[in-house]
């Protein structure tokens, strides 16, 4: 490997960093991947093809994938004009670039975070109208998302685990972020009675106000999005953008042959063995959330299964999506809204999340290119669902902001 320079521009190839005056700016996988196959090619004209074998080597994307990169990447180089475009045919870099000795390092290594190293996140708690403490993390700066309820989550489970740490880290770089566990799970109370979706809408509300929070963004997924979906139906002055990830409008399973057999199956399975040593009964739903899970994920998934909620209440939860209904309320959505949806996913069809933004006036919809429920870091569609997020959030032009800034100070 190695290092570039160019202009007053180094790029770090061993630590996938690129530095303007010894300042770093940041570059995320794609757009780093993008400027260094210009970069390494320097003077020659690259074609499309070769970028995407490059950039995206496992993965079948649109030219307009390309065409973002090569767009955010001349707004942080701004005001130099370093990438030229050749047309039909590909993209040239024309500045002059000279590569120092290999040995020549330019940034101090960082030692590798372990999961027993997690810095300390500070656990709070809100008791709701009905006497059920409920447990939250806020940290980061900047606008408020509130990210809602999963099916399963544990708040210190899910920190500790570095690669779902560095996304959690990279949220709260942007914005002041509030997660939750819901009732039932986590560190919230597991000993509850009412598991409705009206009841966990009302939990997200209380929540939100116990905060004092009067205009923030919601980011949900599966039935976590049918919350945020009731929330900015309800309380369209205060939500201002929506970020919807794998979810269904018309309750879960989808109305079919066969459909109410199986979720009976499931529920069976769940009560059955679902808190036992013996994971195999937890892996039913690592495979159908995430079938390319590698061993070591699959290991992971069904451990945050065993510690997240007892197997009553997993059962009792998901006994409840068949009665999360939201589709009408979709028309009356008014903020920006960001629909994302695994193509393969064998969860919840792509077909739910088509509807769904069909339905919400304005909204943009991405299919993104993988058969994970959720996608989450690893997956082979991760760095297209987080540059669809920075765009959407408003990440991409904070960071030119920042280099703007540089430049004019």
């Amino acid at each position: 490997m190695a290092n570039y320079l160019f202009g007053n521009y180094v790029l770090d190839v061993d630590e996938r960093r690129l530095l303007r005056d010894n300042e770093e700016i940041r570059l995320r996988g794609k757009l780093f991947d993008t400027l260094r196959v210009l970069v390494e090619n320097a003077g020659k004209l690259v074609r499309k093809d070769a970028f995407m074998e490059s950039v995206w080597p496992d993965s079948v994307v649109e030219d307009n994938n390309l065409d973002y990169c090569i767009s955010q990447l001349r707004k942080l180089l701004h005001p130099s004009k370093y990438i030229e475009t050749v047309p039909r045919h590909g993209y040239r870099f024309v500045a002059e670039v000279t590569s120092p000795p290999p040995q020549r390092r330019l940034i101090r290594l960082e030692p590798a975070v372990h999961p027993s190293d997690a810095p300390h996140q500070q656990i709070e708690f809100f008791t709701t109208s009905d006497g059920v403490r409920i447990a939250y993390n806020v940290g980061g700066q900047g606008p408020v998302l509130v990210r809602t309820i999963h099916w399963l989550n544990h708040l210190d489970f899910e920190w500790k685990t570095p690669l779902h740490r560095q996304w959690l880290s990279e949220i709260m770089r942007h914005n002041k972020l509030v997660r939750y566990d819901q009732r039932g799970s986590g560190l919230s109370d597991w000993n509850v009675g009412d598991f409705s979706f009206e009841r966990t809408v009302q939990d997200f509300e209380e929540l939100v106000d116990a905060l004092g929070l009067d205009e923030f963004s919601i980011l949900g997924g599966c039935q976590g999005a049918a919350v945020g979906i009731a929330y900015a139906v309800r309380h369209p002055e205060r939500v201002t953008k929506l970020i919807i990830n794998g979810t269904f409008a018309n309750g879960w399973p989808a109305p079919g042959p066969g459909a109410q057999e199986h979720l009976h199956a499931m529920l069976t399975l769940i009560r059955s063995g679902w808190g036992r040593d013996n994971p195999a009964f937890r892996q039913l739903w690592t495979t159908l959330f995430k079938p390319d899970a590698d061993s070591v994920e699959a290991a992971w998934l069904n451990e945050l299964q065993r510690v997240s909620s007892s197997p009553e209440n997993a059962a009792r939860m998901i006994a409840e999506f068949p009665n999360i209904r939201v589709l009408d309320m979709l028309p009356k959505i008014g903020c920006p809204t960001l629909v994302l949806h695994s193509r393969d996913d064998g969860a919840v069809p792509v077909q739910e999340g088509k509807l769904i933004a069909a339905r919400i006036p304005g909204a943009r919809f991405v299919e993104l290119p993988s058969r994970s429920h959720m996608v989450a870091p690893g997956d082979v569609a991760w760095e297209h669902l987080v540059e669809e997020v920075s765009v959407f959030m408003g990440w991409s032009e904070e960071a030119a902001a920042q280099v703007e800034g540089v430049f004019t100070s």
